[in-house]
């Protein structure tokens, strides 16, 4: 099988172009072949298996990314998804603004045959019990049939790149019964316990307690439910993090137990470091995407890089359809959605 290649968005990172340029790098060194789209100036010279093309102008800050996209042609971003959607590259990475790659995605990408709307999936890296969340922000408000292909799309994805054999998919919701939650949950709840089984293992509802419990490997909610349920994690993590930090040097008691578990407690900092998950995944696209945070080191670069091509080794995309069609669940996109009505987390 011949170099997998990944366009790279590196404009809009918080540590710049250079930062992802080196992420670049470091999966240049395992075989990925990158073209990297950014401002060639300020990310200087690269490793082979690593080629710049050239695109300065940046639109992760505009505050309207799909008008930005149709009127910067020019942008790294829209280069970014040229060269996928041209068939010069593989899959897509960003590292800047989720709203513009999703916009870029929708217009130039485009949705893959049958599927409503994409949706941002996240894999959460709660120790012992890692979960994948989808929508964590691309679709506000949703419909019955939106979720039941969120649910599909996310076992496959599970079972495809994070290697769960049988995904156990779930709806957040308000309660455990089949009745609880919004009239769409609801629905969206009897038509997945009707198509259960095979490629999809559907346990239910779970309430926000049981997300990082294990008793699912997919989460499934709508855009706007899944980016407060997403930043209320990362909040409490990163504060449960600091009080035990601060803790441990508050009092000479407090230093030596500090000193006696400081091997396990960066063993947990690891674990739930969002680096190692690479970022979100945009699914529902004819091709693969990651939209890796902006705050990322070359190391959360490097890392979505990595599960960009490994997602196109496994077909995520291909067994995706094959998924929705064997379950029903593929329709025919209304025409008057636009990429407009996409929100970045």
């Amino acid at each position: 099988m011949p170099p997998i290649t990944v366009a790279v968005d590196a404009n809009g990172a918080d540590l710049g172009p250079a930062e992802v340029a080196a992420g670049a790098a470091l999966a240049a060194q395992r075989g990925v072949r990158v073209l990297l789209h950014g401002p060639a100036h300020e990310i200087g010279p690269v490793p082979a298996g690593v080629e710049v093309v050239d695109a300065p102008l940046s639109i992760a800050k505009a505050p309207d990314p799909a008008l930005a996209v149709r009127s910067s042609p020019e942008a790294s971003i829209v280069l970014a998804t040229k060269a996928v959607a041209e068939g010069r590259a593989d899959a897509l990475v960003s590292g800047g603004s989720t709203g513009a790659a999703l916009a870029a995605g929708l217009f130039t990408i485009k949705r893959a045959r049958g599927i409503h709307r994409p949706a941002l999936a996240l894999p959460m890296p709660v120790p012992g019990a890692p979960v994948l969340l989808l929508d964590v922000g691309a679709n506000v408000e949703v419909r019955p049939e939106h979720l039941v292909q969120f649910a599909f799309m996310g076992a496959a994805f599970a079972q495809a790149v994070l290697g769960v054999a049988a995904p156990r998919v779930a709806l957040l919701s308000n309660g455990e019964e089949p009745g609880r939650g919004t009239p769409d949950v609801v629905a969206a709840h009897a038509r997945l316990a009707q198509v259960s089984g095979g490629a999809l293992e559907f346990v239910g509802n779970v309430e926000g307690t049981q997300v990082t419990e294990g008793v699912a490997d997919v989460v499934v909610m709508d855009g706007f439910t899944g980016n407060v349920t997403l930043k209320l994690m990362e909040g409490v993590s990163s504060k449960l993090m600091r009080t035990i930090r601060d803790v441990a040097v508050q009092s000479p008691r407090g230093r030596l137990g500090g000193l006696l578990l400081r091997r396990p407690l960066r063993a947990l900092r690891a674990d739930l470091d969002p680096e190692l998950t690479g970022g979100a995944y945009m699914l529902g696209l004819r091709r693969v995407g990651v939209v890796a945070h902006g705050r990322f080191t070359r190391t959360g670069f490097a890392r979505a890089i990595d599960v960009a091509a490994r997602a196109v080794r496994e077909d995520v995309v291909g067994r995706t359809l094959a998924a929705l069609d064997a379950a029903g669940a593929l329709r025919p996109a209304p025409s008057s959605e636009t990429p407009a009505s996409v929100q970045a987390p």
